[in-house]
């Protein structure tokens, strides 16, 4: 019997590091896909980029961080059929911003003025977000993106609970193969590699339309709340390095990535606390699951042609959006709701809803100064005693 249960342990295992690795395809699909199927972009380039970025980070960190597109700057980008040069100016400024503040040492500064409790805000904003998108996604077909979503939510309870999320992505794509429908994407199989270097205009509209909006997302989510989230899931390599998660490393490792694979066509890319919380719930616990996503990546890469784009095409959109909002859910909750003091509570909830009325600087800046304000409240009543 104990022979059985460590077989099914060590099966488990295995198979949580596949989930793990693809886990976070809802957040990853729908936005690179849209700037290859919408915008006309390189997939080459795109999926290289992801490819490298994300062998990297195995080696790098030794454990899940995500690698994500920047979702804002893709978003724009698509909505706005801006053009590739204005892409590639985005991930080459970014990753400036990124390794000026990594180097300097003003993210560490940064990360130290943001408590807990305005992570955990910027956290729920992002993870609503993430679920209404899902939702939206969802909206065409709400049968398929229910059964998929609930059966991912129970997953948990099941005896192996990692093989939810491709038994899922699978019976989807059966699904949209026998219905004979519309595929959710049209992708080109004979798009060329785009290289070339963005002109004066470019780098000028990239930096006020992409680049700024861009910012405060990424310092809070992809450095500062994934240093404190990595920390939080992988206590044990705190006692071998302290600094192995620290933000320095997290900018850092993004900047570097951003400044030197924009210009072979890669799409602006970061790290992310909602595809480190989804990673880690479907089973990703160490390098393999960053490891084989890259290696799918520069495969894709290397070999699209017309069956990888009608193998892309295939996965419903619905399914998308389901992986998508249980990432918002992943991303959204925290013990800190059962066990919080009211004004910590407070203080969640505040900087959360001016994130989601306003936008992420505004409620960083709000919950910053909430926070700045309990502590002076804390030291004037020290001194009273």
């Amino acid at each position: 019997m104990r022979c059985n249960t460590q077989d099914v342990n060590q099966l488990n295992k295995h198979i949580g590091e596949f989930s793990g690795a693809f886990a976070d395809l809802g957040t990853f699909l729908p936005l690179v896909l849209g700037l290859i199927a919408i915008n006309h972009f390189s997939p080459q380039g795109i999926f290289l980029g992801f490819g490298l970025f994300a062998l990297f980070t195995a080696y790098f960190y030794r454990r899940p961080i995500p690698v994500q597109p920047m979702k804002v700057i893709a978003a724009l980008v698509i909505a706005q059929g801006l053009t590739p040069g204005m892409l590639q100016a985005s991930g080459i400024l970014m990753g400036l911003i990124l390794l000026l503040l990594a180097y300097s040492g003003a993210i560490g500064w940064m990360a130290k003025q943001l408590s807990p409790t305005v992570s955990i805000g910027i956290q729920l904003a992002i993870g609503l977000q993430l679920i209404w998108m899902g939702g939206q996604m969802m909206s065409g077909t709400w049968l398929i993106g229910i059964l998929a979503f609930s059966a991912l939510f129970m997953s948990r309870f099941m005896p192996l609970p990692y093989l939810a999320m491709p038994l899922v992505l699978v019976l989807g794509m059966l699904w949209q193969a026998n219905q004979g429908s519309a595929p959710s994407f049209t992708l080109s199989a004979t798009t060329d590699w785009q290289l070339g270097w963005p002109n004066i205009d470019e780098w000028q509209s990239a930096a006020l339309l992409l680049v700024l909006p861009q910012l405060a997302l990424t310092l809070t989510n992809a450095v500062i709340a994934t240093s404190a989230m990595a920390g939080e899931k992988f206590p044990q390599d705190a006692l071998v390095d302290d600094k192995r998660f620290a933000p320095r490393r997290l900018a850092t490792s993004s900047g570097w990535a951003n400044l030197l694979l924009a210009p072979l066509g890669a799409t602006p890319m970061c790290h992310g606390a909602g595809g480190l919380a989804v990673q880690y719930h479907f089973g990703a616990r160490s390098w393999r699951a960053p490891a084989l996503f890259g290696i799918c990546c520069l495969l894709v890469a290397l070999c699209w042609g017309d069956t990888i784009a009608q193998v892309l095409s295939l996965i419903p959109l619905a399914i998308l959006g389901s992986l998508l909002a249980i990432a918002g859910l992943q991303l959204a909750w925290s013990k800190r709701f059962l066990d919080g003091k009211p004004f910590c509570i407070f203080v969640i909830l505040s900087t959360a809803a001016v994130c989601l009325t306003i936008n992420t600087a505004a409620g960083l800046a709000v919950g910053v100064i909430l926070e700045m304000g309990r502590r002076q409240w804390h030291l004037i009543s020290d001194l009273r005693h």
